[in-house]
């Protein structure tokens, strides 16, 4: 903020006040003066400030209520907002159909923009065509990397899930495992089994599906115990999510088990967990930055026309690993809640 000085001010001021002043009006009736952070700076910032006012973005996904993972979402979602002066509204359901009836509501809401997760892409599909014939533009973020182009969504924003599971894969190798128990909590979500047949697929071990309910978190606790209990050659337990790596660990216990428990997904829990070495890595795929990307595309949109990925290719989060050496460098980030 700029401030008139108090007291009395020099002579020597006040001719250089007088002479500031002549120059602005010079500069005005020459219809504008530009130069280095000058009115047209102010100019540019100003009309990118009214394009932006008024726009109203909502964000659905398919998390379930007060999930740490899609709390991270959110608040990236809401920092970006806040920047660009958006309205945003956050609503999620785990249901693909009450996904898909949320989307619908949006438009009735007459939204400027739709930030959707695809974890089934085809409970979506006539939703999102339907807010595409709306004239709203959708953009996609975290799952459904292999459908938001042939859905015709602007961008997408979010780890390839393939990549990532063959990344872990290699990783398995590397720690010289042997059997791997790859743990699928939602049985259909195209993101979660394509991180499995990615592992499968690079691990020279052997590489076993378990699906488990990820609603009940004892009963993921107790499947896995019972699977390592039954086939006492499984030295890694690779889960999706963070809360389920967390209840793995007390599977392995439970179990007396010697295998070593690795996942995707990071929160503030999970980096105690792999600084103490109950959790061997986690794999982030950076879920604060997929939300404040893909709500902070709209203003790029509506105030320039950009498209992230020129509208062809995707904005890759993830992989990156977080281990027992470089957990520190991110653990600051996580007590903040943002990592």
């Amino acid at each position: 903020m700029n401030t008139t000085p108090s007291g009395p001010v020099p002579a020597g001021s006040a001719r250089g006040t007088a002479l500031a002043a002549a120059v602005a009006a010079v500069c005005l009736l020459a219809s504008g003066c530009s130069g280095s952070g000058g009115s047209d700076a102010g100019s540019d910032a100003d009309a990118a400030g009214r394009a932006s006012a008024g726009i109203k973005v909502a964000l659905i996904t398919h998390g379930a209520p007060n999930d740490a993972f899609w709390e991270l979402v959110k608040k990236g979602a809401q920092a970006a907002a806040a920047k660009d002066g958006i309205a945003l509204t956050y609503e999620s359901n785990p249901d693909s159909k009450g996904q898909a009836d949320l989307v619908r509501e949006a438009i009735a809401d007459r939204v400027d923009g739709i930030a959707v997760t695809l974890a089934k892409p085809e409970a979506m599909k006539s939703a999102v065509a339907a807010a595409r014939a709306a004239g709203i533009p959708v953009v996609g973020l975290n799952s459904g990397i292999d459908a938001w182009k042939s859905g015709g969504l602007l961008q997408y924003f979010g780890q390839d899930e393939s990549v990532a599971g063959q990344a872990v894969g290699d990783k398995l190798d590397a720690l010289r495992a042997k059997h791997a128990l790859c743990v699928i909590h939602e049985r259909g979500n195209v993101a979660v089994e394509a991180r499995c047949a990615g592992v499968k697929k690079t691990f020279a071990g052997r590489t076993e599906m378990h699906y488990v309910d990820g609603t009940d978190m004892d009963a993921v606790t107790d499947s896995v115990a019972a699977a390592l209990r039954q086939d006492r050659t499984i030295d890694e337990v690779v889960m999706n999510g963070a809360e389920f790596a967390l209840a793995a660990v007390k599977s392995v216990k439970k179990a007396g088990s010697k295998a070593e428990v690795a996942t995707f997904d990071l929160n503030k829990d999970l980096v105690k967990a792999v600084r103490s070495g109950d959790v061997q890595f986690a794999v982030d795929q950076q879920p604060y930055l997929q939300g404040y990307l893909a709500v902070d595309a709209f203003w790029l949109y509506k105030t320039n026309g950009n498209f992230s990925g020129g509208g062809e290719e995707p904005v890759l989060t993830g992989p990156a690993f977080v281990t027992k050496q470089n957990v520190t460098a991110v653990s600051k980030f996580a007590a903040n809640g943002t990592r």
